[in-house]
């Protein structure tokens, strides 16, 4: 061996590569200059010869054998390569020609660190992960992990046979990032971490930052290029753009909740899933003809199990390979925008599955999780809860949110179980739970997360939401953080969905005794800025279908369940309706079939999606449904108090006098042919819809002339129509608001 070669080697730190311990590689292999000559060292085990070469595959020099277990280097006294080509020949006959992944400088800069560190970096996903790139003119794939706590790290897959020997990753200073820039891997090719812990044990980690993983069972990450697409919605993002939460606010939101994987099943693909690009085309042709204004999607986020929906996820920065490649998200995403469909993604930022290859205990010891069970695991959902006092775990979760709104070019995220985040006693029993440094069970560091996370969405992107599924009383969950709230766009209203629920499932003699579960929601309407849900939770695990909630035999209970949507849509805050109640399925949902869509050939099924539609089209182009949804003004009751009835009525208003609109719902089976109503001023009212008519499955009972008021005084109102009104029934009728005549 030549001398100098010898004298220029750090044995200490060969022995930690040969015991594939090393966390400093690059301080040995790859090219370096030792006293104005330049050392090459390569570590391949089980080779038979090394070569040098140009990238012409000339000038070649043979390195050296500096031991039996694979180290070759060579001392290059007479020549230098700027580049060069490293040629491994095994004993069976096997060639590998390819740069040399330890001759790269850094990628990742201190400033990088430093903001990840303090919880701001907030394009770190563009660093950590796996990213395909050319550097000095060559192609290949950056690897970066953060794991602290690990011994040794090294990207292994099919590429290098899963040998942790032959990619073992540099760490950045004390940053615990770890990075490996490896040539001539790209798109498409299979990975994980392996990672040996303090304590000698190896795992093999998926990516935590990767964009694309295996399709279930399988879960090794895969290199995916998300760069290379080709957005063809930039007039959308554009107007996006000119948009915030105010205007955001008084637009209408139309929401169709769909879990992809069974909206309809596939006969011919794998799993029976159809791709993103037939449900791209499937689905907004079906939304345009439903004319709904947003899809919210369940469950996009990789994840192991079906049966979690998408709940449980192991891949937060990684659209689910269920249905198909990252790229083609991105279709899906970019096609519902170019025909007018706003797309909101459910995210989880509350916990994790302790599935071996996620983030649960990733480097050997607590990471993404907090290390006291009392705040680090959830009891009732078995899952891991992030730790959000640590800055890097919550600058994973923030620049998260921003990967799916700017990458995804998504446009809003639903945050699951806000409360489980909020409560550092949610779900737990005394004893079980830690209070705050002022004895309170506010999780203080989650309130700085959603602040900071709803704060720098409002200021990147204006036109962007991100919506609380928060199921207690807590205050200010939309508004701003400069006023101390949580900076939410809009909240679940949980409230009222129970209530109504509990209402409309009561055989209607004794909806006279509950008549405040229909009146109540109005005495809180104001408080934050409401969206009302009637979602996935409440059509599984028993709870019956939406029809099959309904009291009476089938004619009562579609008549029931149209006069539900009816008051649902008349009422202030945006609409959310999970799929398939729109035509009023009769089973539970389940994730694993597709939702009975010959039930949409039924008389009566088919009423109930033609009264859904007209309810869309209605909201859609009559601004007094939505404009004030969040201002007193947009809406007041006629008559809320005859509860022996149970009929209510009431005005929504727009921001002129013309097209508002006066809703009368009747929830008893008994019928009126001379009511009373009370409106708000003179002038004809011409009914636009009633769920009773016979395109939406009732008896036609409808009033096909318009209304004339007369003055007469009428539960403290000045004017009164009189009208027929069928059981169990929505009506809507238009007019114009008339200004009473001044007495002379």
């Amino acid at each position: 061996m030549n001398e100098k070669l010898n004298q220029c080697t750090d044995w200490n730190v060969y022995k930690e590569i040969e015991e594939v311990k090393c966390n400093n590689p690059h301080a040995v292999l790859g090219s370096h200059m030792v006293d104005g000559k330049q050392v090459i060292r390569a570590y391949r085990p089980e080779a038979v010869s090394v070569r040098i070469t140009d990238e012409n595959g000339e000038n070649e020099y043979y390195m050296e054998r500096m031991t039996g277990e694979g180290l070759f280097g060579a001392y290059l006294e007479d020549r230098t390569y700027d580049k060069y080509l490293l040629e491994t020949k095994y004993a069976d006959g096997t060639t590998l020609v390819t740069e040399d992944a330890f001759s790269y400088d850094r990628v990742i800069s201190d400033m990088d660190l430093h903001l990840f560190a303090e919880s701001n970096h907030y394009e770190i996903y563009e660093k950590l992960g796996a990213h395909v790139m050319t550097i000095d003119g060559v192609s290949g794939t950056l690897f970066a992990v953060w794991a602290p706590h690990a011994r040794r790290i090294s990207v292994v897959g099919d590429f290098n046979c899963w040998d942790g020997r032959q990619h073992q990753m540099r760490i950045l200073g004390s940053s615990g990032v770890y990075e490996i820039f490896i040539p001539r891997v790209g798109a498409g090719t299979v990975y994980k971490f392996q990672i040996m812990t303090r304590n000698g044990d190896i795992l093999y980690k998926s990516d935590p930052y990767g964009n694309c993983s295996e399709l279930r069972p399988n879960n090794a990450s895969v290199v995916a290029d998300i760069n290379s697409y080709k957005w063809n919605d930039s007039k959308w993002m554009t107007a996006r753009k000119k948009n915030n939460r105010v205007d955001l606010r008084k637009k209408p939101m139309s929401i169709y909740e769909v879990h992809l994987g069974s909206w309809k099943k596939s006969d011919t693909n794998e799993g029976g899933f159809m791709n993103y690009k037939e449900l791209a085309h499937q689905l907004a042709e079906y939304l345009e003809y439903m004319e709904y204004t947003h899809v919210e999607l369940v469950g996009i986020a990789e994840h192991p199990f079906d049966g979690s929906w998408g709940y449980q996820v192991t891949g937060y920065y990684a659209p689910t390979r269920r249905y198909g490649l990252p790229e083609e998200f991105m279709y899906f995403v970019d096609y519902m925008h170019q025909h007018g469909i706003s797309v909101i993604l459910d995210w989880v930022p509350a916990h994790f599955p302790k599935d071996a290859n996620g983030l649960g205990r990733f480097d050997g010891e607590p990471l993404y999780e907090h290390p006291d069970t009392r705040k680090g695991e959830h009891p009732h959902w078995g899952t891991y809860v992030f730790n959000y006092e640590k800055t890097e775990v919550a600058n994973f979760l923030v620049a998260n949110a921003l990967f799916w709104l700017e990458k995804f070019h998504i446009d809003g995220l639903r945050v699951d179980a806000v409360a489980s985040m909020l409560y550092l006693d949610y779900g737990r029993d005394d004893g079980q739970w830690v209070p705050n440094k002022y004895g309170g069970k506010e999780n203080l560091e989650v309130i700085e997360l959603l602040r900071h996370i709803n704060g720098v969405v409002e200021e990147r992107d204006p036109g962007c939401m991100v919506i609380a599924e928060e199921s207690t009383a807590w205050a200010g969950v939309t508004s701003p953080v400069e006023l101390n709230g949580l900076g939410f766009t809009f909240k679940w209203n949980m409230g009222w969905m129970n209530d109504f629920l509990e209402y409309m499932k009561l055989d209607p003699y004794f909806r006279q005794f509950n008549h405040n579960k229909i009146t109540f929601s109005m005495m809180y309407a104001y408080s934050e800025n409401f969206i009302q849900v009637l979602s996935h939770d409440e059509v599984v695990h028993g709870k019956c279908s939406m029809i099959e909630k309904m009291p009476g035999l089938t004619d009562d209970k579609f008549a029931n369940l149209r006069a539900a949507y009816g008051f649902m849509y008349g009422h202030p805050g945006k609409k959310l309706l999970f799929m398939g109640q729109e035509f009023a399925q009769w089973r539970e949902w389940s994730e694993e079939r597709s939702l009975d869509w010959y039930l949409a050939d039924e008389p009566k099924n088919r009423g109930m999606m033609n009264w859904v539609k007209a309810l869309n089209d209605v909201y859609k182009n009559y601004p007094a449904m939505y404009v004030n949804d969040y201002d007193p003004m947009g809406f007041e009751w006629m008559d809320c108090d005859n509860a022996q009835t149970s009929i209510v009525s009431f005005v929504r208003r727009g921001q002129t006098k013309s097209k508002q609109l006066l809703f009368i719902c009747n929830f008893t089976p008994m019928w009126h042919d001379s009511y009373k109503i009370p409106v708000p001023c003179a002038g004809k009212y011409k009914e636009i819809l009633n769920s009773d008519a016979a395109e939406f499955g009732g008896y036609n009972t409808i009033n096909t002339e318009p209304v004339e008021a007369v003055a007469e005084k009428w539960c403290n109102k000045d004017y009164s129509i009189t009208l027929k009104i069928p059981p169990l029934s929505c009506m809507v009728f238009e007019f114009d608001y008339v200004e009473p005549k001044k007495e002379k």
